[in-house]
């Protein structure tokens, strides 16, 4: 890892409110320098990394780590006015389609997701994610794979909530059988979609491979819904991936979402089926 993907992440050009977030905590960082005294070759000494760094830092060409910004309050004796700066990056330090994914899901009462290809992403361990952003092709930056891994990871708090929303999962059989990463990896995919299914709002189904009729042939489904009634559904096979808020689109996803549940395992047949599959790994 480079001296600059150790010490920050890489902005996006695309994300313009990012942009100027980080922008702003460069501006900041290079005011509190300066009325410390510090030359940025001084600053640089003294947090162990290189001028270039600095500079990029502070013009807002490079997202600061949480531990670049403890480090500079330290360096800058700030009084924990820098290492404040943590929760402006947390904003941005992720995609914005992440980002407004996220939002989303934590505004949702309940979650509708069907995925046929993979392990819905809020189901993934570490390891299986980032083992599936190692399939793409062209291959990722290893510094954009582990963003992508991060931000992936991070959506997970969407299960910490208290009241949690209800959840809703089915997986296709295949995707629990392929060893992605590994047979390691996999089992410890399955572990995990085994405690998942013990919280008390996730219910877990599977789709069997043999069955003979599958209402999902056009691609996942993701269904939520929010408090004050409204709902925005997505499919790859329905207005061209676009999401719906519209009732009599949405009508139609749900419709779909719940001819699957029924054609798949109930969620106490699943957990024995992906018991069954962890035995067999």
């Amino acid at each position: 890892m480079s001296e600059d993907d150790e010490a920050s992440w890489a902005v996006d050009p695309d994300d313009e409110w990012g942009m100027a977030v980080i922008a702003t905590v460069g501006r900041q960082l290079k005011l509190r320098r300066e009325a410390a005294g510090m030359r940025a070759a001084d600053f640089a000494a003294a947090m162990g990394y290189g001028e270039d760094l600095v500079y990029k830092v502070e013009g807002g060409r490079r997202i600061p780590r949480p531990g670049y910004l403890e480090k500079a309050d330290r360096v800058l004796d700030a009084g924990g006015l820098v290492a404040a700066m943590r929760q402006d990056v947390a904003k941005v330090r992720y995609p914005k389609n992440v980002r407004d994914l996220a939002k989303r899901e934590e505004k949702a009462v309940e979650l509708l997701l069907y995925d046929p290809l993979h392990i819905h992403g809020l189901l993934q361990t570490p390891e299986y994610a980032r083992a599936l952003f190692r399939m793409r092709r062209p291959m990722y930056a290893v510094e954009e794979m582990e963003r992508g891994v991060a931000a992936r990871m991070a959506r997970k708090s969407v299960f910490e909530r208290d009241p949690a929303p209800d959840f809703s999962f089915v997986q296709d059989e295949w995707a629990l059988r392929r060893p992605l990463g590994g047979k390691e990896v996999l089992r410890g995919q399955l572990e995990h979609l085994l405690e998942a299914g013990r919280l008390p709002t996730v219910e877990i189904q599977v789709m069997p491979m043999d069955r003979e009729e599958h209402a999902g042939v056009d691609g996942g489904i993701e269904i939520m819904k929010f408090e004050d009634g409204t709902s925005v559904g997505r499919s790859p096979g329905f207005s061209y991936g676009r999401p719906v808020s519209e009732p009599k689109q949405l009508r139609i996803l749900e419709l779909r979402y719940g001819i699957i549940r029924g054609q798949a395992l109930t969620p106490r047949e699943s957990a024995a089926f992906i018991e069954d599959l962890l035995g067999e790994t």
